[in-house]
């Protein structure tokens, strides 16, 4: 792994789109490269995306659960639609011009 890293493309709180599944959803963390496990990359990383570019914790919209994806795979939602997700109150306290806020005493 280099000791560069490069500079994530995406914020928090911006509103994004999955460029392979096509689903939305709203970033709520960035990893400067990635963080998980060797056993989950081979098992769920099928693409083999870069280790050394960021990773983004993804809160999925019309659903429960979260992802963890490479940048590579990630593209700007320009709809400016907010999204669905029972877990968006526990990082952010208000959505403005397409993108949604950090509420106080997160990150």
């Amino acid at each position: 792994m280099s000791e560069y890293h490069a500079i994530p493309k995406f914020t928090i709180g911006q509103i994004i789109r999955h460029s392979k599944y096509e689903y939305r959803g709203v970033i709520v963390d960035v990893d400067p490269f990635f963080q998980g496990t060797e056993e989950w990359y081979e098992q769920m990383a099928v693409s083999l995306p870069p280790r050394d570019k960021p990773w983004y914790h993804v809160l999925v919209d019309g659903a429960e659960h979260s992802t963890y994806v490479a940048e590579q795979h990630l593209e700007a939602d320009p709809s400016g639609h907010q999204i669905s997700h029972p877990a968006l109150g526990q990082f952010f306290d208000r959505f403005e011009r397409g993108r949604y806020f950090l509420a106080a005493g997160t990150h």
